[in-house]
């Protein structure tokens, strides 16, 4: 491997879905700001909006998610381009 180009920062930071509060515990150089104690010990913790445990690939469920009215948005916009 080539030196100097790999971080030297790794730490076990726990990763929390927000979505479902599911929360996993690997390694990673991301930078936190909060922390979390999970399983009797505290990490940084880094949250994310989707994870393999709520993914509609992952699951076999769909869930459709429509942040901020996003379709509604869309209809409204090319509703006149429609006629």
């Amino acid at each position: 491997m080539k030196k100097g180009i790999h971080p030297e920062n790794y730490r076990l930071v726990a990763f929390k879905d927000m979505s479902n509060e599911d929360v996993f515990v690997t390694k990673s150089t991301v930078e936190t700001r909060e922390t979390i104690v999970h399983e009797g010990v505290e990490y940084p913790v880094y949250k994310m909006e989707i994870s393999r445990t709520s993914h509609p690939f992952y699951t076999g469920k769909s869930k459709l998610i429509d942040t901020a009215g996003r379709i509604d948005k869309f209809k409204t916009k090319y509703a006149k381009h429609g006629k």
